[in-house]
């Protein structure tokens, strides 16, 4: 899969909506998916993508995907939100939990919102720069099916279980981290294994417990955690706020993101939003001191600095996509 194309932003986002609507998705959860896919995309966050189209449509057409979803928003508590995704797309259900938890924020100083019935949710980081830019700090957490064993262990048991936070800055975009707890996002490996290329050494076992460059038997295996016991450390705790906290399935409980058999896999993800306010009109400035000791630095960047190049190069230039994707996306978008 070394053939590309350029798309334009607009274009992509056309070309993902009419693909999820031929598949039967109703207009605005199709173009919820495409916004955030091509987000993604924009941000290098391939995995996350144009690749991840035929995935979809073939869970919508088995109904493992409920396309029809009824999103619920609850308040069990005056700055606690309760999502149900209802077994649908996760984008249309972080959209409502952030279009219903930033009032909250902005009143209460906090808000928690946890989604529950969620299916894969894509960049983390697309969402929280959507906190960030409403003038609130934002962390989100969301657990996957099992990939990573706990430490010591040889069985899969927790998922890549990415965290993701982003912090508003005056006058400049957001400072974005977003982090998957295996050495790479499982995506990656899904990618390489769809465009017939080999994973470097280092990102995951076989289901022997032996390094491999097979993506295919890595899908087989487990991912390595970041860190060693603190990455799995780190994924427990995200299995917690994620899944125990929301009522979701833990990532033993899921099934997979990728196959269009099998039950929806009822994943969760919680975001938290936060008003810097609390802390006075010092904040930013506080927060500019601190990010110019790291830019000032020689060789140091700040977190995020690629991801910022990759928009800035989508916007100017559009996508450059796998034509193999693209061909998969009109010939969806072609089959109503």
């Amino acid at each position: 899969m070394t053939d590309a194309e350029n798309i334009s932003l607009p274009d992509a986002t056309a070309l993902i909506t009419a693909a999820m609507a031929a598949s039967g998705v109703p207009p605005a959860p199709a173009a919820s998916v495409a916004r955030a896919l091509v987000a993604a995309e924009a941000e290098g966050q391939v995995g996350h993508g144009f690749s991840r189209v035929g995935d979809y449509a073939a869970q919508v057409r088995s109904g493992k995907i409920n396309a029809g979803a009824k999103i619920a928003v609850a308040a069990p508590l005056p700055a606690s939100l309760r999502v149900d995704a209802d077994c649908g797309f996760a984008y249309p259900a972080l959209e409502a939990a952030i279009a219903a938890g930033l009032p909250v924020a902005k009143e209460f100083g906090i808000a928690i919102m946890g989604i529950t019935n969620s299916h894969h949710c894509g960049a983390l980081s697309v969402q929280v720069d959507r906190i960030a830019r409403a003038g609130l700090i934002g962390l989100m957490v969301a657990n996957a099916p099992k990939a990573i064993a706990p430490w010591g262990g040889r069985d899969p048991l927790f998922g890549t279980n990415p965290i993701a936070f982003a912090v508003p800055r005056a006058g400049t975009d957001p400072l974005v981290i977003d982090l998957s707890l295996s050495r790479v996002a499982r995506g990656k490996v899904m990618n390489a294994r769809k465009s017939g290329q080999r994973i470097p050494e280092g990102w995951a076992l076989d289901p022997d417990g032996n390094p491999t460059t097979d993506p295919e038997a890595a899908l087989a295996g487990t991912m390595l955690p970041i860190g060693g016991p603190k990455g799995t450390s780190l994924a427990l705790m995200v299995e917690i706020l994620s899944a125990v906290f929301t009522g979701a399935a833990m990532s033993f409980e899921a099934s997979s993101f990728f196959a269009a058999d099998g039950p929806p896999p009822r994943v969760g993800q919680t975001l938290i939003a936060i008003n810097p306010g609390a802390a006075g009109d010092g904040f930013g400035p506080r927060l500019e001191s601190l990010l110019a000791q790291i830019t000032g630095m020689e060789g140091a960047r700040l977190p995020g600095t690629r991801r910022l190049a990759s928009l800035r190069l989508a916007e100017a230039d559009g996508l450059r996509v796998p034509k193999a994707y693209l061909d998969l996306a009109r010939s969806l978008a072609n089959d109503a």
